[in-house]
């Protein structure tokens, strides 16, 4: 019985000191997270004591992603200092706390916490105007993106820089990851007639750069007009080929369906087709943007085929599924888990196009273009950046009809913005 006793004793011992093993984002239960490898900008700015701020009055632009490696926000951190004077703050898509649903405006309020001005950034009003801009001195930007250009935080910075340009006021960027690395570059450039606040730079769709090094290189190429008066508080130990779980920083979610660190690998294998409204892609289910289901669709044939495509670094997983809300919500849909197994031979975006194409071939009458809202198609060729895509698809229903066009810019693009590197 003693000996019974000592391996229920150990036993226990071990499920106790197993589950309290912290989990990192993306790894496997009772894996040890890496530490934190990393120096955000915000971190830099505290080490330097914020000697760049000093004697100025200082607006900032955030939302719940801008915190130190303490998981403290910007906002209190900046409106604590005792050598900061923090006078406003500016509220991009859901808000500077996070507070407001995606889609819905955001309106100018007081932070509940500082007791600060906040001023709206996604309404009537996106770039920031010469009222909301009298009292400040410098604008400082602090959001963590996910590197895929219709994500709108990128936006809110260049049209904030074109309005300190105007204005006569300094522009700060604090660094952060790009959470997919610093090399994959996927997309053509945005034409003209197609930029808009989920296009609203002629880049590619993966651009593989950070927020200071994309902010370095709009202003250096005059891709806003009148360059502004821009610093970068560099981050320190991040190099070009981690994703964001190497960097060991906690995750925060950008949006909220941008749950995961990974969350930003899978935004956009779907999310260009997820514009249409044609199927779900998971947003309204627990897999947002990996996956892709409808009624119709039967889940083991769709997976075979694509799965014979054998594109590389991917998997296809036939599914069943009920969404909770947005597109299918409550029916018994059909279809297939996108499981990326080696990120960098994966091609993100093209997986959409892939899947648009195997459903033409199983289901010739649910062609996508044929079958889709037309309504909605504007904004397909809005995040596509024109409509040449979905010209030269519906043509065939072929991605390889495609390929040539999204990839033409891409050269050129790596070599362009190879000047603005400020990482390895």
């Amino acid at each position: 019985m003693t000996h019974k006793r000592s391996i229920l004793r150990l036993l226990l011992i071990l499920f106790i000191l197993v589950s309290n093993t912290p989990l990192s984002q993306g790894m496997e239960p009772g894996v040890k997270p890496p530490g934190i490898r990393i120096k955000t900008g915000i971190e830099v700015l505290k080490e330097q004591n914020f000697k760049c701020l000093e004697g100025k009055r200082v607006g900032l632009i955030t939302n719940p992603t801008g915190v130190d490696n303490q998981l403290r926000s910007t906002i209190d951190i900046l409106h604590e200092a005792p050598n900061v004077n923090l006078v406003a703050l500016y509220g991009p898509e859901h808000g500077v706390r996070g507070d407001v649903h995606a889609g819905d405006k955001v309106d100018n309020t007081n932070d509940p916490t500082t007791g600060l001005p906040v001023y709206s950034l996604y309404g009537k009003t996106r770039k920031p105007s010469p009222e909301m801009l009298k009292d400040i001195d410098v604008l400082v930007y602090d959001i963590q993106d996910i590197g895929c250009r219709s994500f709108t935080y990128i936006s809110t910075m260049g049209v904030a820089m074109e309005a300190a340009a105007e204005n006569g006021k300094e522009f700060i960027v604090l660094d952060r990851p790009n959470p997919i690395g610093g090399l994959k570059i996927e997309g053509n450039l945005v034409e003209d007639g197609y930029i808009s606040f989920v296009s609203q730079f002629k880049i590619p769709y993966l651009y593989g750069l950070t927020c200071g090094e994309l902010a370095l290189m709009l202003n250096g190429e005059q891709m806003l007009g009148r360059p502004c008066n821009l610093h970068v508080v560099k981050m320190k130990g991040w190099k070009r080929k981690m994703d964001y779980v190497q960097t060991g920083l906690q995750w925060i979610p950008s949006s909220p369906h941008i749950p995961h660190p990974h969350s930003a690998f899978f935004y956009p294998v779907s999310g260009i087709l997820g514009e249409l409204g044609y199927m779900s892609i998971g947003v309204g289910y627990t897999i947002p943007f990996q996956m892709f289901a409808a009624p119709w669709i039967k889940a083991d044939r769709l997976a075979d085929n694509l799965n014979r495509l054998n594109l590389p670094g991917v998997i296809f997983r036939p599914m069943h599924l009920k969404p909770f809300y947005s597109v299918g919500k409550g029916e018994h849909l059909q279809g297939v888990q996108v499981h990326i197994v080696d990120f960098n031979k994966a091609a993100l975006s093209e997986i959409q196009f892939y899947v648009m194409q195997e459903i033409a071939v199983l289901y010739p009458g649910r062609a996508v273009f044929d079958h889709a809202d037309k309504g909605r198609f504007r904004m397909f060729d809005l995040v596509s950046g024109s409509k040449e895509v979905r010209e030269r698809f519906s043509r065939r229903n072929r991605w390889e009809d495609v390929r040539d066009y999204w990839y033409k810019d891409v050269d050129d693009f790596r070599r362009l913005s190879k000047k603005y590197y400020l990482y390895k």
